[in-house]
C-alpha cells in the first residue's frame, strides 16, 4: 500500500500528469485526512481546483489518523524539525509499513526505516 503525500494529491489532479495517475492506480494508495484538511483546506484554492482535488480524494481510500499515529508522530517530531502533517504522514506510513509517496522527499529521507518513493525520480 502506498500513502500519498499532499503535494502527489495536487500533482495527481494536474491534467498534464495523466501519467502519475496511470503509475497511481498500479498499486493500492490511501490518503490520509491530514493531507484531505491539507489540501481541500489551502486558503488560495480555486473552486475549479477544489472540484478536480474533491473527486480525486472521495474516490479514493481516505483513512482516519489513528490513536497510535500521534505518538509516533512525537517522536519523529523530538528527533528533528518537522511539520505536523509530515509527521503524521510518517508516523502513519511506519504503523503500516506503506510507501510514502512524496515528491518533497528531503522532508522524510533522515527517517530510515520509512520506504519513501518520489515518482517524479521513476519518469522515464
Amino acid at each position: 500500500m502506498r500513502l500519498l503525500d499532499s503535494n502527489i494529491i495536487i500533482y495527481a489532479t494536474d491534467p498534464e500528469n495523466e501519467w502519475l495517475r496511470i503509475w497511481l492506480e498500479a498499486e493500492p494508495f490511501a490518503i490520509s485526512q491530514i493531507s484531505q484538511i491539507e489540501v481541500l483546506g489551502y486558503h488560495q484554492i480555486t473552486s475549479e481546483e477544489i472540484t478536480d482535488l474533491q473527486e480525486f480524494i472521495y474516490s479514493s481510500n481516505v483513512i482516519p489518523v489513528t490513536d497510535e499515529a500521534p505518538k509516533k508522530a512525537i517522536a519523529l517530531r523530538q528527533q528533528r524539525r518537522m511539520s505536523l502533517a509530515d509527521s503524521i504522514l510518517a508516523a502513519t506510513a511506519l504503523q503500516n509499513d506503506w510507501e510514502l509517496v512524496s515528491r518533497n522527499v528531503d522532508d522524510f529521507k533522515w527517517i530510515a526505516e520509512l520506504k519513501l518513493v518520489n515518482p517524479f525520480d521513476l519518469r522515464a
